[in-house]
């Protein structure tokens, strides 16, 4: 029997996070036989928790998790991640800048066994310039730095075995931009497949970015730097 999990992070996602439910169980309802949706609140000042409340009370499936302050979007991904209780993990944006109807193409790599774990790649990523300038510059220095993983380290549509979690989980230091970048190189480096599709990206209609914050970009190259440092000189856990 497939099992699945659709996390969710959302940070102030009160305008999406309703419609996001409501795509995900419209989409992944006929594809398993058992599914569950964790939406992780990372500390949102708006409703969020009560939209995904009320959407609690309709579908048994979803389930929220709450950080009580804002931790960041790794955290908040880690946070699913680790919640997440079926066999197969699958983790996107709430923005509903994804088409959640492409999962339909991952699923099958993962359970002919031709893969441990499917990552997206945007053909045309609809975000502004700046956005798109400073993604492709992230994926370059990443793959630099740690050598390739995936083309488009950032971009959130991937399904994977729970086991990858498993096996990686307890050696993540990135709460920050940078959780991506390490959850790849974490399981390559622990022996896991990879396969790469491309998915559609579409323009946010509700709800703002955060990714592009001073503060956000900051943290992402302390984070880079310190797990750079770990890797090279011999962290017993790198």
């Amino acid at each position: 029997m497939t099992s699945l999990s659709v996390v969710l992070p959302a940070y102030n996602e009160e305008a999406n996070i309703g419609p996001m439910i409501e795509d995900v169980v419209r989409v992944v309802a006929p594809l398993v036989e058992d599914y569950e949706i964790v939406v992780v609140d990372d500390g949102s000042s708006d409703e969020t928790a009560a939209r995904v409340r009320e959407k609690a009370a309709k579908y048994p499936q979803v389930r929220l998790v709450q950080h009580e302050v804002n931790k960041g979007y790794g955290a908040a991904v880690f946070t699913g991640l680790t919640s997440a209780a079926k066999d197969l993990i699958f983790f996107t944006d709430s923005d509903r800048q994804f088409v959640i109807e492409e999962i339909k193409e991952f699923l099958p790599v993962i359970l002919e066994d031709r893969a441990d774990l499917v990552a997206g790649y945007r053909t045309a990523r609809s975000d502004p310039f700046h956005r798109k300038l400073f993604g492709w510059g992230w994926s370059t220095l990443m793959t630099l730095l740690f050598g390739y993983t995936v083309r488009d380290v950032d971009c959130a549509f991937k399904l994977f075995r729970r086991q990858i979690v498993e096996t990686v989980a307890g050696d993540i230091i990135s709460g920050g931009a940078t959780f991506s970048i390490e959850f790849l190189v974490r399981a390559k480096r622990a022996g896991f497949r990879f396969h790469e599709l491309p998915v559609s990206h579409r323009p946010r209609v509700a709800g703002s970015q955060t990714g592009a914050r001073l503060d956000v970009i900051t943290r992402a190259f302390r984070e880079m730097l310190r797990l750079r440092w770990l890797l090279w000189f011999g962290n017993h856990k790198a």
